[in-house]
């Protein structure tokens, strides 16, 4: 339970600071009482969703079938940002860049517009918060921790909304692709563990194969970058 509340709050932290950047630049534009409101407007969404994503999925009574959907998903989420992840450290995609990231929204000539503005905060907080979701979704059900899953994703969102606060400019410092290389390994390991699970696979160490799967993820990930690491950029793999 433990590590997956970790994967839960490490993986909402990375999807709130791009949020973050987004509700700051519009707050910069139409004032921050707007901006605030169309980023708890999609929280509510989100909320909803959660629960209805929750109550959908322990309506599926075969434990298996709801294993093996839940470690499709999860497999998905971590091969996703594994990939990502392996792909900017080998400098085969830029690095994010919140700064970069905040300028061209701040560029954005329809921002400066009230009701334009409400819906880009409202889509940078839906769109950042629906991996959140599906995180705490799929997660939670798995684990029967639904409640915790979400407590982890909203204490998450307190530590970023009040580092935010006090540094009033994009949280530029967070090292985001080396979260996202090691937290996606981590929840591809959970999404092999439980949809081989769910096809009759016994592991042999039982939940102790989730460290081993999470080695040999991070491993492969090294490897991969130093293998498409072109040859004329340093080895600075993350």
């Amino acid at each position: 339970m433990m590590a997956a509340l970790i994967a839960t709050f490490v993986t909402a932290s990375v999807e709130w600071v791009e949020a973050y950047t987004i509700i700051l630049a519009v707050a910069l534009s139409i004032g921050w009482r707007r901006a605030l409101g169309a980023a708890g407007t999609a929280l509510l969404v989100l909320a909803v969703l959660t629960s209805f994503g929750s109550f959908a999925l322990t309506r599926i009574h075969d434990f298996m079938i709801l294993q093996l959907v839940v470690g499709v998903f999860l497999t998905l989420f971590g091969v996703r940002w594994l990939g990502k992840a392996v792909a900017r450290g080998a400098g085969l995609k830029k690095l994010h860049d919140e700064d970069a990231e905040f300028a061209a929204l701040r560029a954005r000539q329809d921002i400066s517009e009230a009701r334009a503005a409400w819906f880009i905060a409202f889509n940078g907080m839906m769109l950042e918060g629906l991996e959140v979701w599906l995180i705490v979704v799929a997660l939670g059900v798995q684990t029967h921790h639904t409640l915790a899953a979400a407590s982890a994703a909203i204490a998450a969102l307190v530590v970023v909304a009040a580092a935010g606060a006090l540094a009033r400019k994009p949280l530029s410092k967070v090292p985001e692709n080396t979260i996202k290389f090691t937290v996606g390994s981590g929840i591809l390991s959970f999404g092999t563990f439980w949809v081989l699970e769910a096809l009759g696979y016994v592991w042999p160490l039982g939940e102790a194969s989730l460290l081993a799967l999470f080695a040999f993820y991070i491993l492969g990930g090294l490897a991969l970058v130093r293998l498409y690491t072109p040859k004329t950029v340093a080895a600075k793999v993350l």
